[in-house]
């Protein structure tokens, strides 16, 4: 599923606002192509919301068109106005444009910290990106007591489909269990259709574990798990509170990247736009104290889904140099380390440009082989 174009290999930046800016620049020197020794180039567009209200979100369809040519995108945090008739969210019209499917979230165990109830194994939230609760159509109807809302909820076979495809494939490469699934027994219909594009994949995946559990036992079963790598497929609501409590559970929102795909009509990935999970954190702003990692690991995971051997390499060495930065105490003060921002950052290069030139020393001298990626497209995100 990783993308072939030839090198030099583009990414597109979409810059933000506050604290999802800076964090942005801590990413992209990681990725400096003197460091990672990958041939990149970065396409910049300005997604700040004072240049979305210039434009009037015409820098944000640019930006989307480009990540269709390019096919890798890498988006700081912006801040969504409240103000219905202001801007809106970049997020929702970058999906429409790219055609997003699935939203890629991995919650794992950071070094040091201890995840809740045990929970060791890596768990990955494959959700629906688009269609379900978001975007339904809403009304009221009738006065006083008997006033009654409604909401126009709508899936279709397609999203379901490229939900499960990825599910399984992704759940084959990190060799872990698909678990869970819709509330399929309460809704036949609507959610039992999603039940029927996991059940479908199941089969062309007969060598993937797959426990099917309704959406309230997967919950209840996650601490039973602890030890064993997860995926679970999630419609778009469920997945959306889900992958927030599976961060917090491993300790911090800020210790995973977030990543959206599109596919093709063979369900290969076309697109992947990498970015934090968290907002803007104004509160940190210009204090140099934010956590960069799940910028830094967005950056990662992109170079993962290139399929060429440095940037596999590459993608590798920075997941590597991440988790052994907060491993040796070298950690920003939300994971109890005393490093600022740049700090982090500035050990996390100097951990890369190391193992790299190990690496490649010990391929040359032919003491030992080169050490293999972390996977292939989107498999290092879980390890």
């Amino acid at each position: 599923m990783g993308l072939r174009a030839e090198a030099p290999w583009t990414i597109v930046v979409m810059e933000g606002d506050q604290t999802g800016q800076e964090l942005l620049e801590e990413a992209l020197r990681a990725l400096d192509p003197g460091v990672i020794r990958v041939p990149l180039r970065f396409l910049r567009f300005d997604l700040s919301l004072e240049n979305r209200r210039r434009t009037r979100n015409g820098v944000v369809i640019e930006a989307a068109e480009a990540m269709k040519e390019a096919g890798l995108g890498l988006k700081a945090a912006t801040i969504t106005p409240e103000d219905p008739t202001d801007v809106g969210s970049p997020n929702a019209i970058l999906r429409e444009r790219i055609d997003g499917k699935v939203i890629l979230r991995v919650g794992r165990r950071i070094p040091g910290v201890r995840p809740i109830g045990g929970v060791v194994g890596p768990v990955a939230i494959v959700r629906m990106a688009v269609e379900d609760a978001y975007n339904a159509r809403e009304w009221r109807e009738g006065e006083g007591s008997e006033e009654a809302a409604y909401r126009l909820d709508r899936i279709t076979r397609r999203t379901c489909r490229a939900v499960a495809e990825f599910a399984f494939w992704y759940a084959r490469r990190i060799g872990a269990k698909v678990f869970g699934g819709p509330k399929w027994t309460v809704s036949r219909i609507y959610e039992g259709m999603f039940k029927e594009e996991l059940d479908a994949a199941a089969r062309r995946y007969p060598d993937v574990r797959y426990e099917p559990q309704l959406i309230d036992a997967t919950l209840a079963l996650l601490f039973t798990r602890a030890a064993e790598p997860l995926v679970i497929p999630c419609l778009n609501r469920d997945g959306d509170l889900l992958s927030d409590l599976i961060l917090q559970m491993f300790g911090s929102i800020a210790g995973s990247e977030s990543l959206l795909l599109s596919f093709d009509e063979d369900l290969r990935v076309k697109v992947v736009m990498a970015e934090a999970p968290h907002g803007t954190a104004p509160a940190l702003y210009r204090k140099n104290i934010a956590n960069p990692m799940a910028m830094i690991l967005a950056g990662a995971a992109l170079l993962s889904f290139i399929e060429a051997e440095a940037a596999q390499q590459a993608s590798r060495a920075i997941y590597e140099a991440v988790f052994e930065s907060v491993y040796d105490g070298i950690a920003t003060a939300d994971l109890g380390g005393s490093a600022t921002t740049t700090e982090f950052t500035d050990e996390v290069i100097r951990r890369v440009s190391r193992k790299l030139e190990v690496w490649e020393a010990l391929r040359l001298t032919g003491g030992a082989a080169r050490p293999g990626p972390a996977g292939a497209s989107a498999s290092s995100a879980a390890r």
